[in-house]
């Protein structure tokens, strides 16, 4: 098989982007992460598979359709005053829904598309990486939970058109590495340095995660880096977190660092997926945030 024509799963492709990579980019996210952060705008990216979400907001009601609650095999979906109502505990991600669907209310997070296929919706936008010194960069989830799928992508890609990738880390080592070689940019988070507080709050510990950055930074001394921290409250944001962090990344000319405030525009998604977004309180202090952004910069 040729790298064109390896497939994996990707759920969004995302155009236009300039925060997440040199110039104007075009994000190709891939399910899949082994993080659970509580505070992931895109729970939909977690899991590997194509999964089914139901946004109401687009139903046309069963008195007017009704088409999904005829389709659904496995009761799935029900009727409560006028609306449908979706039960993620007992759907089988058979979509039948969504094939039924007229309005979109019904749809599936995911679906395989080829390196070609990628890279044909990838450099419709060629113009624009020419003149900006732009491309493409993988994202997720996280993309090398698909490694074979995100290097072919890379190689394939890096013969036209400029590539990053965003990563948090927690991957294979060797996985890592072979990405890299195919990059012109890598971007790498690191959200805390306490092992304990970072599994409490993502599921996983920060052990490979910190072991692989400093090897990277090994064993490819001239690849761009920018490091990112998303600010969390109640997590991370206090100067002291931001001033470790701060120390531990290295102070080299192709290695920046920068921070990332939290925001709730994921949260409408997990309720489409029938799940509870954990940090409905979080609010984070601009104020802080300023300061936490001086000793970044510093």
């Amino acid at each position: 098989m040729t790298d064109t024509q390896t497939s994996g799963i990707v759920f969004n492709v995302q155009k236009f982007s300039v925060h997440d990579g040199k110039g104007i980019r075009t994000l190709v996210f891939l399910k899949g992460c082994p993080l659970r952060c509580r505070w992931c705008s895109n729970p939909e990216s977690q899991t590997r598979e194509p999964e089914h979400a139901f946004n109401p907001g687009r139903c046309l009601t069963a008195q007017v359709c009704g088409r999904c609650l005829a389709a659904c095999p496995h009761g799935a979906l029900s009727l409560a005053d006028g609306m449908i109502l979706h039960h993620a505990e007992k759907c089988r991600q058979c979509f039948s829904c969504v094939r039924a669907c007229p309005s979109g209310a019904q749809s599936v997070y995911g679906e395989r598309m080829t390196v070609g296929a990628v890279l044909d919706a990838v450099e419709e936008d060629g113009v624009f990486y020419h003149r900006s010194g732009g491309g493409m960069t993988l994202s997720g989830g996280e993309a090398l939970m698909q490694h074979e799928f995100a290097s072919a992508l890379l190689r394939e890609a890096r013969r036209r058109i400029n590539t990053a990738m965003e990563t948090c880390g927690c991957c294979s080592y060797d996985c890592l590495r072979e990405a890299c070689r195919h990059l012109d940019g890598l971007i790498f988070d690191i959200k805390c340095l306490n092992p304990r507080k970072h599994k409490g709050q993502t599921g996983v510990d920060n052990v490979l995660i910190l072991e692989n950055f400093r090897r990277l930074c090994e064993d490819f001394p001239d690849l761009p880096v920018r490091v990112r921290t998303p600010v969390v409250p109640g997590f991370n944001d206090c100067e002291e977190e931001i001033r470790a962090i701060r120390t531990f990344v290295p102070h080299k000319p192709n290695i920046e660092y920068e921070l990332l405030a939290y925001h709730r525009m994921g949260e409408p998604k997990y309720a489409y997926l029938g799940r509870r977004y954990e940090m409905e309180r979080a609010a984070l202090d601009e104020s802080a945030m300023q300061r936490l952004r001086a000793i970044a910069q510093a």
